[in-house]
């Protein structure tokens, strides 16, 4: 689903409540009044996302038209052929040359860093044994969850091998009132700490049999369906819970100055709820920001979801509709009207809460490069081609108290 029709979801929803309390003839209650305007605040956050990613799709149309290639190829009246994604970027880069290098030991093609705002996934190919026969190309793909954490966090882009910045640290004394000539307090903020983070290295790649390159419409889709979504799926677990050693990103979750929050014990009537509403509060008073999403496993939104009242009633809605019949059913209904996030990148029993998009930043050195060769050890007597991606990412959080890290499970 993209950003339009995340946006077009959520109007609907928010509309539908409104519907349900003009049919019955009552004005909404105040559940109702809050489902609204969270619908309304992510409305307003999607079109601030689309407003981005169009001015985004605008430079990039820009930067084309004015390459070399562009200005002596393309008409004056013709706007430059962009690649809808980094399998038919790559092909419109180094298509025309497939050809012409098979069967030539020790060829490789480079396509140029593909940068558009696309999520970053190859396959162990079972197609290495030259074949006569016509055979189903069409491969069973593996379980693949939902990927947004970078979608979350705010995004840039670094010219260096690496960002640095300063964490503020912590108030000392305070404003207070004092009587006439009397002395003044202090305020003393303590030395902000330097903090450096440096790009790291995601790569991997994949073999195909030159039959398999011959049609390049299965080259196409072998990139995007399975090199870039690999790729993003790593990305997403080094983003979120990396450990910072060696070549690892050091994760959200793994910061120094993140805020903790822990779930109270059974009996006190302490819920999973509960404790991501203190967290949300956490995020407010350690922070002056506001949270913005939440990240949760899915077995702990599972538990959440399937929750019910004294009327057996599921608090998100039933299987059929909304609560007690109103409005449409919402698939996955956010958590306290905050984008929730539901991936298994975040351990079970554990959830993050924050203001993501203000408080951290991911940013990227140049884009995804795709790259070929057949030079790759035995590839050029075997009939194969290796296929490589590889990105360079860094992560900074200038906010640590924007983040809450919340222990779900119940206390003993």
């Amino acid at each position: 689903m993209n950003l339009k029709e995340k946006r077009a979801a959520e109007l609907a929803a928010a509309q539908a409540i409104v519907d349900g309390a003009k049919a019955a003839v009552r004005g909404m209650t105040k559940d109702e009044q809050e489902t609204v305007e969270g619908h309304l605040k992510s409305v307003e956050q999607l079109d601030q996302q689309i407003k981005s990613a169009e001015a985004d799709q605008s430079r990039l149309s820009r930067l084309a038209a004015l390459t070399p290639e562009a200005q002596s190829g393309a008409k004056a009246d013709e706007a430059p052929s962009q690649a809808a994604s980094l399998g038919e970027h790559f092909i419109k880069s180094v298509g025309d040359k497939l050809a012409a290098v098979k069967g030539v030991q020790g060829a490789s093609l480079s396509a140029p860093e593909f940068k558009a705002a696309t999520d970053t996934h190859v396959v162990g190919s079972v197609f290495q044994n030259p074949v006569l026969t016509q055979f189903d190309r069409t491969v069973i793909q593996g379980n693949r969850p939902r990927l947004t954490i970078a979608d979350l966090l705010g995004s840039g882009t670094i010219s260096g091998n690496a960002i640095s910045y300063f964490v503020e640290g912590a108030l000392e004394g305070g404003f207070t009132t004092v009587a006439e000539g009397a002395a003044k307090p202090q305020l003393h903020i303590v030395d902000p700490t330097l903090v450096t983070d440096s790009l790291k290295k995601i790569a991997g790649w994949i073999k195909l049999s030159d039959e398999m390159i011959e049609d390049l419409d299965f080259f196409v889709s072998e990139i995007n369906g399975r090199l870039l979504y690999e790729l993003a799926k790593f990305e997403e677990a080094q983003l979120l819970s990396g450990n910072g050693t060696g070549s690892n990103v050091l994760g959200l979750l793994n910061r120094s100055g993140i805020q903790t929050e822990a779930r109270g014990t059974v009996a006190s009537g302490d819920t999973m709820a509960d404790a991501l509403f203190r967290a949300m509060t956490k995020v407010s008073t350690g922070s002056g920001l506001d949270a913005d999403g939440i990240v949760v496993n899915p077995a702990d939104y599972q538990s959440l979801r399937l929750q019910r009242d004294a009327n057996g009633q599921y608090y998100g809605g039933g299987f059929f509709a909304g609560e007690y019949g109103n409005g449409t059913l919402t698939a996955q209904p956010p958590l306290w009207g905050l984008r929730t996030v539901v991936t298994p990148s975040v351990p079970a029993g554990t959830a993050l809460v924050a203001n993501f998009s203000q408080a951290a930043t991911v940013y990227r050195k140049g884009g995804v490069r795709v790259e070929s060769t057949n030079s790759h050890a035995s590839d050029f007597t075997s009939n194969l081609v290796t296929v490589r991606a590889e990105e360079r990412v860094a992560l900074a959080m200038r906010r640590p108290a924007a983040f809450v890290k919340v222990t779900t499970t119940a206390a003993p």
